[in-house]
């Protein structure tokens, strides 16, 4: 159902906090023209755990605006209560979204049975399908293959971002996931090898700032060419590393700025500008991957 290069979009802000929608509509036609197969709105990577509910919704309803059918769009839904979870999926249900993505509960540190009854009761509130978030690095819990394969078989929940950079896990979905359920990667670094072994996709924050390239990545890897595929992961390798040198959405934000993408490097605490002991590595990295610095 949903297949190919997807942009974890960042959230243009004004310089008072406040969502530039004009930022937001630019961001849009970029992404199109540049080949993105698809937008996730107001996910980890656009800020969801500090906008408000107004916001998290105006968001969204504008990227399904401005997209106007030429993309899927897929709207962040999760949060560590079960009870908020539901209340954003019931908000998100007129917004026009196709999907919908649900990081694990983080904090919490739910059990097996505590993320199945979780995801269960997240997706009875809606129609729309649900897309599993499994990011242990920022949630402090692991959702492991067997318990994604219970998931699977509810009658919504149609594919999984799965972003441990674990290859190994990617198998063993395949192996206990029926064909249909889909599997994109939500880690840079190991997309491409992700996608030469079966996946359908990728989730990506390195695509803000490089969507063309990411795309002949991902279209290199679905078609089977590897030494394309690698090649241009290649170009994109330093970009894998250097994005996430501080908490993401900061280092890509910022060279979302220095691109021209943005009018301002605007970005909610307690998240803080990025260092400027980075801009080096940063700047190098997008040099790498042929991108012009304004």
């Amino acid at each position: 159902m949903f297949k190919g290069s997807y942009v974890a979009l960042i959230t243009p802000m004004n310089l008072d906090g406040s969502i530039d929608v004009e930022g937001l509509d630019k961001l849009v036609d970029f992404h199109i023209n540049n080949g993105t197969d698809g937008i996730v709105a107001v996910g980890t990577t656009g800020e969801s755990a500090t906008v408000t509910l107004t916001e998290h919704v105006r968001i969204v309803e504008q990227v399904v605006k401005f997209s106007n059918g030429r993309v899927p769009v897929i709207a962040g839904n999760g949060a560590n209560a079960t009870a908020h979870a539901i209340e954003l999926t019931q908000a998100l249900n007129g917004t026009g979204v196709d999907g919908m993505l649900g990081v694990t509960p983080y904090y919490n540190k739910p059990s097996p049975k505590g993320l199945i009854a979780h995801y269960k009761a997240v997706a009875s509130h809606t129609d729309i399908p649900q897309i599993l978030y499994n990011v242990p690095g920022r949630t402090g819990v692991d959702m492991q293959p067997e318990t994604i394969a219970e998931l699977s078989t509810f009658k919504n929940i149609v594919a999984i971002k799965e972003a441990t950079g674990d290859l190994s896990r990617l198998h063993k979905l395949k192996d206990l996931c029926d064909d249909s359920f889909g599997l994109l990667s939500g880690d840079d670094a190991t997309a491409c090898e992700f996608i030469l072994s079966g996946g359908d996709g990728a989730i990506s924050v390195v695509n803000n700032i490089a969507p063309s390239l990411y795309k002949k990545m991902c279209d290199s890897a679905f078609n089977g060419d590897k030494e394309h595929a690698y090649a241009f992961d290649n170009e994109l390798s330093l970009l894998h590393s250097s994005l996430f040198v501080e908490a993401n959405p900061i280092p890509v934000k910022w060279a979302a700025f220095e691109l021209g993408l943005i009018k301002n490097n605007t970005i909610r605490l307690p998240l803080t500008e990025l260092s400027s002991a980075n801009y080096g590595l940063v700047k190098e990295a997008m040099e790498k991957a042929q991108l012009e610095v304004k």
